[in-house]
């Protein structure tokens, strides 16, 4: 399965008329989709309300850090059809084996900052100073990142600020962000202070600002945690989150799945092929979608038929 070309997979995931009808992999009415917070405008207001349209059935989603949905799932608080993660590795950690054994990468992306251009740190951006100065120069917090206790956004964030400091050798960089960053708990929040003018920027990914009509500052290939090129130097450093996890840094990838103890598998294998095959949608919100989608695993053929 992983050395399915994306050809080939594009191939099978094609064409509406496998999706035109509702319960085209069975008969059922909702899908419930648990889901990383930066997806949830994507999901609830274009992708989840497009499959409802072509299929018929109901979609249900709910948006969290993706460490906090792991959690969810494995301590039995929640239980959807779907989960949706923004770490491919995060969910293959924390799923496999009792949950799931498959799952379908769909899209990457890039983080850096969101920013109101309409305060000094935005308008200090928009003159091209560079970020990391800006950022030293922030009070306490008007920069904020997402809690990397709870999400791949925030622990990528505390990663990024560890490259930053070893690219242009600032020595103490991370010590001073990690002082005076406010972290926001929950992640589909963490744009809203900027919008509302409380906080200057946040680290957030580049389809949150799309999200939010706001402009992006992208960090550099080094640090921005897109490019598979850069791998190695991602994967230098890592972060542990208080409940014991290790996340290497590795180049953005969104994966979905459908846990085995799902209650509609049909409507949650459906909703996945269907995710899969909305690149267009996807890219349209900011999403990357070169090179996917890409399964992993025992993926079932009515996801992705050989």
């Amino acid at each position: 399965m992983d050395a399915r070309s994306r050809r080939s997979v594009l191939a099978s995931l094609s064409g509406g008329t496998l999706l035109g009808a509702a319960g085209c992999l069975g008969t059922t009415d909702s899908v419930s989709v648990l889901s990383a917070g930066s997806l949830a405008v994507v999901l609830d207001d274009h992708v989840g309300r497009r499959f409802e349209e072509e299929t018929g059935i109901d979609y249900h989603g709910e948006y969290y850090g993706a460490n906090a949905v792991m959690r969810m799932i494995e301590d039995g608080g929640k239980h959807p059809d779907v989960a949706v993660s923004a770490d491919e590795a995060l969910l293959r950690d924390r799923l496999y084996g009792e949950h799931t054994d498959w799952d379908v990468a769909f899209a990457s992306n890039s983080i850096g900052l969101a920013y109101a251009p309409d305060t000094a740190f935005g308008a200090r951006l928009d003159d091209g100073e560079p970020w990391y100065e800006v950022a030293l120069d922030a009070g306490e917090g008007e920069l904020a990142i997402s809690d990397p206790d709870l999400d791949p956004l925030g622990y990528r964030a505390m990663l990024a600020f560890r490259l930053a400091e070893a690219e242009h050798d600032i020595d103490g960089f991370v010590d001073a962000l990690t002082d005076r960053v406010y972290r926001e708990p929950e992640e589909p929040q963490l744009l809203a202070g900027v919008d509302a003018g409380n906080r200057a920027a946040a680290v957030a990914y580049r389809n949150m600002a799309v999200d939010h009509g706001l402009p992006f500052h992208e960090f550099p290939a080094a640090y921005d945690f897109s490019n598979p090129a850069y791998a190695d130097r991602y994967g230098s450093v890592s972060y542990t989150t208080d409940e014991g996890y290790t996340a290497t840094g590795r180049p953005i990838v969104y994966n979905a799945t459908v846990l085995a103890d799902a209650d509609t598998p049909d409507a949650g294998r459906e909703f996945v092929r269907f995710l899969a095959d909305s690149r267009e949608l996807l890219w349209e919100h900011g999403l990357s979608v070169d090179g996917f989608p890409d399964g992993h695993g025992n993926v079932p053929d009515e996801v992705i038929p050989e």
